[in-house]
């Protein structure tokens, strides 16, 4: 019977993100780029420059947080399980030319970001609890007037946090803590789910302090193991940079454990998992800029387009190029178990294998915390502020559960609902692309006559 389910889902999952949603993805994604003039290249560095300094502006504007705490509590959410696992899964199973197409979605997604971002902050709105609430559901609802499009993006991402963002994050960690380190399941579900509570009872506020200690120095971390393998590996690096270009566009024969693969396996590959790891598109990342204090949608969404160029362009990159560079993707392995490897190839002893145990924890347990508002503000959408406390409790309750079973179905279930998100946030974003255009325009002004 569960091979039935398992099957089923499979099937599922392959159609929802299949060529439609992809060629959607990318084209929402080019479309911006054009529409809004590539503004992701030509103000990469005066938004990476206002992520990580404070302004004036924030004191006295409306807001939960600060640019930066959302841009913090955005990255917890997607520098995650993706950024080691799948990105291992993606060149197991697509080659190396897979990394070459989560760049390119990730470099298209980061004008997808912004727009996300303009949406979120224009069209948000305070709840009864004197708090924000923002994210494609509100835009979808008061942008385009389509309040069932709406329901159904909150119902798919409610449905998606207890799986992609709960479940599948707590068992990633007990799995890896117990391989690791011999730690029960048990000990790290109930330290997990004792963690998860203290920090989100609090709200947002307390959600966003915590991540901004955790992310920059769990990113830190992970990309220090990653540049000592980098080093020991350094005959072979520009090899792997050569194999990504050629065979993003060439099929990958078979070798080793590796069974070959069309560029266009390559390419789904890439996208999919691009799209898992950094969530452009997807609509989640926007309902935690929507509680940034700003006075101008445009400052806020600058800073959250680079969480998908600090995910995926440099995190994703660092374990891509590790794996290859190592020589380890042909071997069969996949996922954690495959960076494990080339972790340990590069790094001495058992220390790069324990390396990626404990980023896989950190970066496993901040997408739990991040999730955690993003499955909130989706519930409350749907059943109003009364549904706020339970469902913090009920959440805090099944990381433990995620953490003690089999995963199975509920990897598949989550990825299914996660695809589902993407299809009512790119008709919002495609349907109000020119508010995105008409405000970054209004800004720019603004910026040019020092207003």
């Amino acid at each position: 019977m569960e091979k039935t389910i398992i099957e089923i889902l499979s099937s599922v999952s392959g159609y929802v993100w299949g060529a439609p949603l992809i060629v959607l993805l990318l084209g929402t994604g080019f479309y911006l780029t054009v529409a809004l003039r590539a503004i992701q290249f030509r103000a990469l560095w005066p938004a990476l420059r206002l992520a990580f300094t404070r302004h004036k502006e924030e004191e006295g504007s409306q807001g939960d947080i600060t640019h930066f705490q959302a841009l913090m509590t955005s990255l917890s959410a997607t520098v995650g399980v993706g950024n080691i696992a799948g990105v291992a899964t993606a060149v197991a199973a697509g080659g190396p030319g897979a990394l070459f197409w989560m760049w390119i979605t990730a470099l298209v997604g980061m004008a997808t970001k912004y727009a996300e971002a303009v949406l979120a902050v224009k069209y948000r709105e305070v709840d009864k609890l004197g708090m924000m609430s923002g994210g494609p559901m509100y835009y979808i609802s008061k942008g385009l007037g389509w309040k069932w499009l709406g329901v159904m993006f909150a119902v798919f991402a409610a449905i998606a946090a207890f799986g992609i963002g709960n479940m599948v994050q707590s068992n990633s960690v007990a799995e890896a803590l117990d391989t690791a380190f011999g730690i029960s399941p048990w000990i790290s579900g109930v330290l997990m789910c004792v963690g998860t509570g203290l920090v989100i009872i609090g709200g947002i506020r307390s959600i966003a302090r915590v991540t901004s200690a955790i992310v920059p120095f769990m990113i830190v971390f992970y990309l220090i193991g990653g540049f000592i393998s980098l080093v020991v590996y350094w005959e072979n690096v520009p090899g792997a940079f050569s194999l990504i270009f050629y065979h993003a566009f060439n099929p990958t024969a078979a070798a080793g454990g590796f069974l070959g693969a069309t560029v266009q396996h390559t390419i789904k590959m890439g996208v999919s998992r691009g799209v898992f790891s950094n969530e452009s598109g997807l609509g989640s990342s926007p309902i935690a800029a929507a509680a940034a204090r700003t006075r101008n949608p445009v400052r806020q969404a600058l800073v959250s387009m680079t969480q998908t160029f600090i995910d995926t362009i440099i995190v994703c990159t660092f374990t891509g190029v590790v794996i290859i560079a190592s020589g380890f993707w042909t071997s069969g392995e996949t996922g954690a178990d495959l960076s494990t490897m080339a972790f340990e190839g590069g790094i001495p002893g058992a220390l790069g294998g324990d390396m990626v145990a404990v980023s896989l924890a950190f970066f496993a347990y901040s997408t739990i915390l991040g999730w955690s508002y993003y499955g909130e503000k989706a519930v409350e959408y749907v059943l109003r502020e009364r549904a706020v406390m339970p469902y913090r409790l009920l959440f805090t309750v099944v990381v433990l559960i995620g953490a003690l079973i089999e995963l199975d179905t509920v990897w598949l279930f989550a990825d299914i609902m996660n695809g589902l998100m993407a299809f009512p946030n790119l008709i919002g974003l495609i349907g109000l692309s020119k508010v995105v255009v008409s405000e970054t325009n209004r800004y720019l002004k603004l910026e040019i006559s020092g207003g």
